[in-house]
């Protein structure tokens, strides 16, 4: 019987199915499985559903030449080598569409809050800081207006859809980039540059590879407007965090609302978390229970079709099935 590997304890329904089909070996923890670990848990294992916090490169493939195919709970996978998997004709599974509307939710969130400075109102509030002698003032706290501001979105795909859909709803001007030509409806096109100096908020849901590695770089964030908002529930290696710590202590931008980081978990020292105008939160873009529920029934479907010899529903290389991927 096949072997696979499961990195974390699952919701939803499908995983349960696994057992009926393969030798299933899962992570209890305590906590994440490190990569020493993944290494040594890997070993003889046929199949392997794993997070994004783990990390499959072309070393580890080496190490396990038995290994026939990979299914992973998110949407990105940049933590997976997918041309070493590829090379090695290992389909690589992920979970697209699902988490969609739950993480432009999460985007318009941090834009909103970022907007109004409400987490900085929240910590005036418990730290004790409200009293009589400055219970209001008309400077109070004073934010910007999201109702007929311009939004920038860098990246439409289905995320990036969802987000400008939900402007709209907010009466904003919107525009967008995409890295291919690609007509929204009620989003006007600009080039990345344009857009960055027209935007008074600015939404990152481009993916995470090559290309747009350090896309919003120094340059980059040097053209926004002093007082735009950059929100960013995409990928942390996007965007330029010394740069944009540096924008935002000096006043070259008014704040911004981050959902991740270029290394995650973010170190304690990072210069962004020192910044009121930052807004953090762990990687939480698509964490609602049923969105997670259906990402992992998504990423076990994926290895019970590897398991029957069929194709996985959702394969990021899915040349690695011939002619018959077409």
């Amino acid at each position: 019987m096949a072997k696979v590997l499961v990195t974390h304890q699952l919701p939803g329904n499908r995983i349960h199915e696994l057992p009926d089909h393969c030798d299933m070996n899962v992570w209890m923890g305590p906590g994440l499985l490190p990569a020493d670990g993944l290494a040594e848990e890997l070993e003889d294992c046929d199949g392997l559903l794993c997070l994004l916090t783990d990390r499959v490169d072309a070393a580890l493939l080496d190490a396990n030449p038995q290994l026939r195919f990979i299914s992973s709970m998110s949407v990105g996978v940049d933590h997976i080598d997918v041309s070493a998997a590829t090379a090695r004709g290992i389909p690589v599974g992920n979970t697209p569409g699902v988490l969609v509307d739950t993480t432009a939710d999460a985007t318009f969130a941090l834009l909103l809050a970022a907007a109004r400075r409400l987490v900085e109102a929240d910590r005036f509030v418990r730290g004790g800081h409200w009293r009589v002698e400055n219970a209001w003032s008309p400077e109070f706290f004073t934010g910007k207006d999201v109702s007929g501001a311009t939004l920038g979105i860098v990246g439409l795909g289905e995320v990036g859809q969802a987000v400008a859909r939900r402007a709209a709803a907010f009466g904003m001007r919107v525009i967008g980039w995409n890295r291919s030509p690609l007509q929204v409806d009620g989003v006007a096109n600009r080039e990345l540059d344009d857009l960055l100096a027209e935007s008074d908020f600015v939404s990152i849901n481009v993916a995470l590879g090559d290309e747009t590695r350090n896309l919003i770089d120094e340059r980059r964030i040097g053209l926004m407007k002093e007082d735009a908002v950059l929100v960013n529930t995409a990928r942390g290696g996007i965007v330029d965090e010394r740069a944009l710590a540096e924008a935002l202590s000096h006043g070259g931008l008014a704040a911004a609302g981050l959902d991740v980081f270029a290394r995650e978990p973010v170190a304690e020292d990072h210069p962004l978390l020192s910044l009121p105008n930052v807004i953090t939160t762990p990687h939480i873009g698509s964490a609602t229970e049923a969105t997670r529920a259906k990402m992992a029934d998504m990423a076990a479907g994926n290895i019970l079709a590897a398991l029957a010899g069929d194709r996985m529903p959702c394969c990021v290389n899915p040349e690695v099935y011939g002619a018959s991927s077409d």
